[in-house]
């Protein structure tokens, strides 16, 4: 596929080649890891070690800081991590909403939310019973995410 590019200024048109892999598939997740920005990483791991009742690793790579959800290496399941550096990672209500997973019933989840310095802005809700249901809160650092589970 040959696209020619309008440049910004005046200047000769710019002939790319483009080649289109498919990459994503029905049968890979669209989504591989995800990175919360955390403005205090100790307040934000405890947080989420209460909340879901796990512990999670600190590690640091260069000037970043980071806490690891529980993984399985090699398995193929999505996990991420809370992320500190005072110049990369911000906190945010209008970022991207990640779904973490909340089952067996995210309420048990979102019970614990505002005990651990977090807010609830949207209750558990059914999406419909073949997708189950979700919640909207804000964590200990300011951004908004979601839960969902099948319960």
């Amino acid at each position: 596929m040959v696209i020619t590019l309008k440049p910004y200024k005046d200047t000769e048109s710019v002939k790319a080649v483009v080649y289109i892999y498919k990459t994503m598939k029905n049968s890979t997740n669209a989504l591989n890891w995800f990175e919360i920005p955390a403005s205090d990483l100790k307040r934000a791991r405890l947080f989420y070690e209460y909340i879901f009742g796990i512990t999670m690793t600190e590690s640091e790579m260069g000037a970043i800081r980071m806490a690891f959800f529980p993984a399985e290496p090699g398995s193929g399941k999505v996990s991420g991590a809370l992320c500190y550096h005072p110049d990369f990672y911000r906190p945010s209500l209008w970022g991207p909403v990640i779904y973490l997973n909340g089952n067996p019933d995210l309420q048990l989840v979102l019970d614990r939310i505002e005990s651990a310095g977090g807010k609830i802005l949207m209750p558990k809700k059914l999406i419909a019973p073949d997708i189950g249901y979700m919640a909207l809160f804000v964590d200990c650092e300011g951004n908004r995410m979601a839960l969902h589970s099948s319960k």
